[in-house]
């Protein structure tokens, strides 16, 4: 007996959607990262309680750090919110 052809099924193809994340962001994001580690590890290397750089210049290189990640987490790229509209 002959066999009998096989019937495939057509695969729909998914749309395609945009990342949630741009290049841009996950760069702002490991530097974010980046000044926060670096901010407690000065912090670390002084080990004074009452040095400069554990009172004054490390906090401000870590909340530097947390503003830079809450920035890239928010921040949108307003050219993939509407891909229907091309540039000529």
């Amino acid at each position: 007996m002959p066999a009998k052809p096989r019937k495939y099924k057509k695969k729909k193809k998914k749309e395609v959607k945009p990342m949630l994340f741009t290049t841009l962001n996950y760069k702002l994001l490991g530097l974010g990262v980046l000044l926060v580690v670096i901010g407690f590890t000065a912090m670390r290397i002084e080990n004074e309680v009452y040095g400069f750089v554990s009172l004054f210049i490390s906090p401000v290189v870590i909340l530097t750090g947390y503003m830079v990640v809450i920035y890239a987490i928010l921040k949108r790229d307003h050219k993939l919110e509407n891909p229907s509209t091309k540039p000529s």
